[in-house]
């Protein structure tokens, strides 16, 4: 008998995949891993290959979604001196603070704009010697690796970015000055075909620099030199303050204003799990720069405004004093 044909080898591209949990289907063994807090996947990853594999799958943060128990991280980016750091805080009060960084991106610009897809952080463009650039630095933070995406069609600084049905929106951060940069004025990237097209734009709405942008009742709010403009998707221009869906109008959250700085600049905010959290730069000691947290249950009081109270504020980190807050993202894994 050759051994193409031996009983020991033939078959063996068939055989079942290994059990992840000994007497129990795959299917079920997944569900009971997907159930595991994350804070306690770095132990379990040690049990053997199959476990460290299925705990860094696309499987396991689809199946952790469907169950429900996806866990919401701060993910923070902090220029210091003339290099960028990435942080991310994954346990908070009542639990002691830790605050872990996470491997350097590549290569980030000045200006980058930043949208979170799934368990994905998109950076996009920013300046390189004064020249906006059309490339998306990818990071996945299942498994903590950057890798290169599409680039976009044309490269921008200071652009506003948001995610509506699945999809990235990006707009502004270029001069309106030749007509490849009117076209593609707004650009959408689309992750099923994985590349980049052209969004239509009104001539109104076409400013060059976006301040910041956030992603309110599936529209992107975008803070511009002269106001700010709403991407409906349809256009419209408008101004930036704290928005109530349901009245469609911008209020001011009240009662949180002895708890927190008066903040001029160097802070930024993001929603982590239906909380608003509020990163922002501090004094510190003359040499180093304090970095502070705090997260903020907001609420509609009786007469329909908005109210806040601080579930939590500490100093999360400190470094050199050149340093500066650049965003923060929320990404649910």
């Amino acid at each position: 008998m050759s051994s193409a044909t031996s009983p020991s080898t033939a078959g063996d591209s068939d055989a079942p995949p290994p059990l992840l949990i000994p007497s129990l289907p795959n299917d079920v063994a997944l569900q009971c891993l997907a159930r595991t807090p994350r804070s306690h996947h770095p132990t379990l990853s040690l049990v053997s290959k199959s476990w460290r594999s299925i705990l860094k799958s696309p499987l396991l943060f689809t199946t952790r979604s469907l169950l429900s128990c996806t866990q919401h991280f701060l993910y923070l980016n902090i220029r210091i001196n003339s290099s960028f750091r990435w942080f991310t805080l994954s346990q908070k009060p009542p639990n002691p603070i830790i605050l872990s960084q996470v491997p350097p991106i590549p290569s980030q610009a000045i200006g980058s704009a930043f949208a979170v897809l799934g368990p994905k952080i998109y950076v996009m463009g920013g300046s390189v010697n004064d020249i906006p650039s059309r490339n998306v630095w990818v990071f996945n933070c299942c498994i903590n690796q950057w890798e290169i995406g599409p680039k976009m069609r044309v490269g921008r600084e200071f652009a506003a970015a948001g995610v509506v049905d699945g999809r990235i929106y990006v707009m502004g951060g270029c001069l309106v000055d030749t007509w490849a940069k009117s076209t593609n004025w707004a650009e959408v990237f689309d992750p099923v075909v994985g590349r980049w097209a052209t969004v239509v734009s009104p001539v109104e709405v076409r400013e060059k620099w976006m301040h910041a942008s956030a992603v309110v009742g599936g529209k992107v709010f975008a803070m511009a030199d002269r106001g700010g403009v709403v991407f409906n998707p349809k256009w419209r221009l408008g101004r930036i303050r704290g928005f109530d869906v349901e009245k469609d109008t911008w209020k001011e959250v009240k009662g949180i204003d002895e708890g927190l700085p008066k903040f001029l600049c160097g802070a930024t905010m993001a929603n982590v799990g239906g909380r608003l959290v509020v990163v922002w730069e501090g004094k510190g000691n003359g040499k180093e720069m304090e970095v502070s947290c705090a997260e903020i249950d907001v609420r509609k009081d009786g007469d329909g405004g908005l109210s806040g109270s601080i579930i939590w504020s500490y100093v999360i980190l400190s470094v050199p004093i050149v340093s500066s807050i650049v965003h923060c993202l929320a990404v649910g894994l």
